[in-house]
This record gives C-alpha cells, sequence and structure tokens, in this order.
C-alpha cells in the first residue's frame, strides 16, 4: 500500500502499525544494530511510483525501515513524503546485478543500487527478518 505519511495522522499512523506492528523498542532498535538503511539511490520503479518520481528534479533516493512484520519504504516527492509499506508475507527481494537489489510488492517495484558492503548487510538482515517472521509450513506443524 502506497501512502502519503507526509503529516501526522494518527488513521494512517494505526493503519501502518496495525500491517506491520508498532515501531521496534530503542532496545530492539540497538539489539539489531539498527533498523534503517542508508540513502539507497533508486534506479527504476513501477509507473505509481515512477509517477511521483518524476514531479520534481531531485535525485531519486529512498531509504527502508524495518518493522516486526514488514518494512517501509520512504521517499520523497515535491515536499511530500510517500511510504511503501510492505509485510513480510508479500516481500519479494531479488538481488539482480552484483550493483542492485529489486523490491516488489504485488504491482509495485523498487531497485535499488547497492554498491557498498553496509547496504548488502542490511539487505540480508531483511531477509533474516523475513525468515524469523514467516508462517510456519506444513513440516513443522
Amino acid at each position: 500500500m502506497l501512502l502519503n505519511i507526509s503529516y501526522n495522522e494518527p488513521k494512517i499512523r494505526t493503519q501502518i502499525d496495525e500491517l506491520l506492528g508498532k515501531p521496534f523498542t530503542l532496545r530492539e532498535r540497538w539489539k539489531m544494530g539498527g533498523i534503517g538503511s542508508g540513502k539507497l539511490i533508486i534506479t527504476q520503479t513501477s509507473i505509481d511510483i515512477h509517477n511521483l518520481l518524476v514531479l520534481d528534479q531531485n535525485i531519486n533516493q529512498c531509504n527502508v525501515e524495518l518493522r516486526p512484520k514488514g518494512i517501509i519504504v520512504h521517499f520523497r516527492s515535491l515536499l511530500e513524503t510517500y511510504g511503501l509499506v510492505i509485510p513480510y508475507y508479500k516481500l519479494k527481494l531479488y538481488k539482480g546485478k552484483a550493483e542492485e537489489y529489486s523490491i516488489y510488492k504485488d504491482h509495485y517495484t523498487i531497485k535499488v543500487l547497492a554498491n557498498t558492503k553496509s547496504i548488502h548487510s542490511f539487505f540480508k538482515k531483511i531477509n533474516e527478518q523475513k525468515i524469523k517472521n514467516a508462517p510456519p509450513s506444513v513440516d513443522e506443524l
């Protein structure tokens, strides 16, 4: 779900919290070694996100926030902040070229440049959280 999160609206905040869980506590953030990525340069997007990004002449960049049940991809267009809310069960991550990661949710796509070791380790952390929060399989029951 793509939301405008520029303003402090309780309705949108509760909607995100119900879907992804409340933000991690300070102790959990410290224990995990951080829950946010640095700046990620966007190389390609789906048409919905592309239509927002072309409204200004800024460099297209985003960052990713970990939540207990999913991630939020934050990006800006004009003076607005948007968030792509993705629960782990709908998240698809692919490592394309050696320098690119693709984030998929239904018909939304964001491809980001991964040119540092810290970005690779952050996406590894996302995969670990996704596996940790996966529903049990039939074999485990």
